[in-house]
């Protein structure tokens, strides 16, 4: 039997179908590469594509949040909500696998929001994106805030039509988080670093954290924050109106 290709050597397969043998086998104990032509994320990205046109065309500004869990993204956007409430229309997308409770907390504090349950899945996409925003509808000009499932790997590679992805990093995580997880601080526009109220209690060194990350990505803004307390809160609101400028004309 040739257990290159499976046939009996004979001309007839083990299925018992004519099988020609005059192809080339490679030497016992040879490695062969199989190159896959297709982008995998091809129907994704013009799906974002299109979520980015949707977007373009009512002035809305998407954000993309990403971080590991327990970062503190829902509280993050609770603040962030309550800080512009009156100013800019507010609409939230929250990504879990599983429950409703982000979504609860974020109607509370008075935007609406959908909840997408992803099961097993460990990112958000595209597609997934452009059907809650259909639903939700925001108005013209809206801020549009996408909680992203928390994980550091998967949702780096998919577009979701955002205009800028925001990484979020806690004082409670590892200074080498951008070192491990470089794709997504290369892809992310801004990082926030997160519960800088709890700095005295820990051995987290914030300034080589920074330093890491502006090493991975030397574009990368940096805004410092404690949703819990509030310092650093009023830089991360300024610099979301400031983005809504663009996003508006």
């Amino acid at each position: 039997m040739c257990t290159t290709c499976g046939c009996g050597g004979d001309g007839v397969s083990i299925g018992g179908k004519a099988h020609s043998h005059d192809h080339p086998h490679p030497a016992p104990g040879t490695r062969r590469r199989v190159v896959l032509e297709r982008d995998l994320l091809a129907k994704n990205n013009l799906l974002a594509a299109d979520n980015r046109a949707w977007f373009a065309q009512r002035g809305i500004l998407a954000l993309n949040l990403v971080s590991s869990p327990g970062s503190g993204k829902t509280t993050l956007l609770v603040e962030t909500i309550r800080r512009l409430a009156g100013t800019v229309p507010i609409a939230v997308i929250e990504g879990d696998q599983q429950t409703s409770h982000d979504a609860d907390r974020i109607r509370a504090a008075g935007a609406p929001a959908i909840q997408i349950n992803t099961g097993k899945g460990c990112h958000l996409d595209a597609h997934m994106v452009g059907h809650a925003a259909a639903e939700l509808d925001p108005p013209q000009g809206a801020l549009l805030l996408v909680e992203n499932v928390g994980n550091l790997v998967c949702p780096a590679a998919f577009d979701l039509g955002e205009a800028h992805k925001v990484v979020i990093l806690s004082v409670t995580e590892g200074e080498d988080k951008p070192f491990k997880y470089p794709d997504m601080f290369i892809r992310s526009d801004v990082m926030v670093v997160n519960k800088i109220d709890l700095l005295p209690y820990l051995a987290f060194d914030v300034e080589q954290c920074v330093a890491n990350a502006l090493k991975v990505n030397p574009a990368l803004k940096v805004i410092r924050v404690s949703a819990t307390s509030g310092e650093g809160l009023e830089e991360w609101t300024r610099w979301i109106v400031e983005s809504l400028a663009p996003a508006r004309a």
